[in-house]
């Protein structure tokens, strides 16, 4: 059954439609691990494109929660996040994506460009240097390096399963922390989709902005299925260049993980696979 996952604080979470689990280093030394159902979608929605952005909220759900709970296992009782300021969070954290990804490229492109034929071509070049000058900004910080050396133990941990290989720190250690299904790969895919599809909006300056709102959803069904069908193949060369970009990314989303990373993530891989 094939396994995802992400990288949460000072941990892993692994899931597949069964169940997903976190594994977690707490400040006293030991991996705490949580294991739950994972919340998976009906067969119904199960269907090409639907299944994308579908999918993909259940996904975030469970993320949410695991990152929830990882972030509580590092604080003490009185400084866990109540369920009022989780919600403040997560609402000023989209409406900071929404402007950062689709606000300030828009209107970007519109000073430089104007409206006419190159103004697309502006958005989605702004929109690409705006998601690569973030990332590059945010690891600097030291936590967030830690957070993506855990996102190389997830890699690393997953592809050692998916090669058969018994799950250790010496084994896991020999392979690639870059992964062709990672959602830093789905995020680049759908940047590069959005350079054409939002190219095909027409009429006043407010409606190409509202359909690039109203067009995520469709961007991120289109962006699930072509990362399911580079992983189906991974082996043709025309696949290999297509993903090749998303693989470079992850040389900055991704970092080599200590032993101690690598046991968090293998601990993780375990609970959801026993």
């Amino acid at each position: 059954m094939e396994v995802g996952g992400q990288a949460v604080i000072e941990g892993v979470m692994m899931r597949n439609k069964r169940k997903f689990a976190i594994a977690v280093r707490t400040p006293s030394g030991e991996i705490k691990i949580k294991k739950e159902r994972s919340t998976y979608f009906p067969k119904f929605w199960n269907k090409p494109f639907l299944r994308g952005v579908v999918g993909l909220a259940y996904t975030l759900y469970d993320g949410i929660r695991a990152l929830i709970w990882s972030g509580n296992q590092q604080s003490k009782e009185e400084e866990k996040m109540t369920k009022k300021e989780i919600i403040i969070t997560l609402t000023l954290s989209f409406l900071f994506s929404i402007f950062l990804f689709i606000v300030v490229p828009f209107f970007s492109a519109q000073w430089i460009g104007g409206n006419g034929k190159w103004f697309d071509v502006f958005d989605g070049i702004f929109r690409v240097v705006m998601f690569l000058g973030y990332i590059l900004i945010i690891s600097l910080m030291k936590d967030v390096r830690t957070l993506f050396q855990y996102h190389g133990a997830e890699h690393k941990s997953i592809y050692c399963h998916e090669s058969g290989e018994e799950l250790t720190v010496s084994n896991v250690k020999k392979f690639s922390r870059f992964h062709p299904r990672c959602g830093t790969s789905f995020i680049f895919v759908v940047l590069i989709l959005s350079i054409f599809m939002f190219s095909f909006i027409q009429g006043p300056m407010w409606m190409k902005f509202v359909g690039r709102i109203l067009l995520l959803p469709v961007l991120a069904a289109l962006g699930y299925e072509l990362i399911k069908l580079s992983a189906k193949f991974d082996k043709n060369v025309i696949v290999k260049i297509l993903i090749a970009p998303g693989l470079w990314i992850q040389r900055l989303t991704t970092k080599e993980p200590s032993d101690k990373q690598l046991e968090v993530g293998i601990a993780s891989l375990k609970a959801v696979l026993d």
